[in-house]
């Protein structure tokens, strides 16, 4: 069990899956206060880095591209403070945090995580219901339907509308784009049969987002309709339950037995064999000294 607890919040990982809890300081983000705690599994990780810092430094966990909801829609565009997968490390927890960095790491190799992307969604996305209030109205998703409210704020035309209820089957996509300097963020949501071109503003199926510290909610309502629509891959709806470079130990290693095959105790000849492949990995210069090491020491702990 690695652990490492700081007032951005505690992360811990036993071997297969990595429990992010948000700290309860009011300076923590409304975005992660808002998602809770969330449970990685080791299958969703592509790699994992301390950033040490001269005031604090960073630890990032990457997960693999289409195994999130949330990173999917947010596409690399949350900031920092937002970002669930960041936790901000004093520099007398460097240590902790480096030797939480080296158990992920060897877990990955161990286990022969590929880092490529997924074809199903490995998080099962925010819980439901769930509402978010932000520019010109308020979205609210219960799993099936999505209904949209204006405020004092919204474009005459837009309100005389009134509010709109969407039908999850109806939607086709989902998109989020937050403020940029003095452009308007928006969540637009695009309907199958009424497809439009105008602007978030007039858009009754949009929200139109002025910049304000809110309007990454709309990211975390946008991700829980995206969880239970089809993957982006084109393999089918989500499944169970993104900012490094790919784990170079991970990719050295053969892909490993199928996901969701019954965990039965450690086969030592198939121990043995992969002692011997990273034997033969290290003599051909694919893994280093220190990977081989770690590695090796991994497997150790299995017998």
């Amino acid at each position: 069990m690695a652990e490492i607890l700081q007032k951005d919040g505690t992360w811990t990982f036993d071997g297969e899956t990595i429990r992010i809890v948000p700290g309860s300081e009011r300076g923590v983000h409304v975005l992660r206060r808002t998602l809770g705690e969330l449970a990685v599994p080791l299958t969703a990780v592509a790699g994992i880095a301390h950033e040490p810092g001269r005031r604090s430094g960073r630890l990032r966990l990457r997960l693999r591209d289409g195994a999130d909801p949330l990173l999917q829609v947010a596409r690399g565009r949350l900031p920092d403070a937002a970002d669930p997968y960041q936790l901000t490390v004093d520099p007398d927890r460097a240590g902790v945090a480096e030797y939480f960095v080296d158990e992920v790491r060897n877990a990955l190799l161990l286990d022969q995580v590929p880092a490529g992307p997924s074809d199903r969604y490995l998080l099962p996305g925010p819980t439901v219901p769930l509402s978010a209030a932000a520019g010109d109205g308020t979205v609210t998703f219960d799993g099936e339907c999505i209904r949209l409210e204006w405020n004092w704020t919204t474009e005459e035309g837009k309100k005389s509308a009134g509010p709109q209820s969407l039908a999850l089957a109806d939607v086709r996509s989902v998109e989020w784009m937050p403020s940029k300097g003095l452009e308007n963020g928006y969540l637009r949501f695009t309907v199958r049969r009424e497809p439009t071109k105008a602007p978030p503003k007039h858009d009754p199926h949009a929200i139109d987002l002025f910049g304000f510290k809110k309007d990454p909610l709309m990211a975390v309502v946008a991700a829980a309709v995206v969880a239970r629509l089809p993957h982006p891959s084109g393999a089918g709806a989500h499944g169970a339950p993104t900012s490094l470079a790919k784990a170079p130990e991970a990719a050295a290693l053969p892909a490993g037995p199928a996901a969701g095959a019954p965990a039965e105790g450690p086969d030592h000849d198939a121990l043995l064999r992969r002692l011997r492949e990273l034997g033969e990995l290290h003599r051909a210069g694919i893994l280093t000294e220190d990977e081989f090491s770690a590695a090796k020491a991994a497997v150790l702990k299995r017998f």
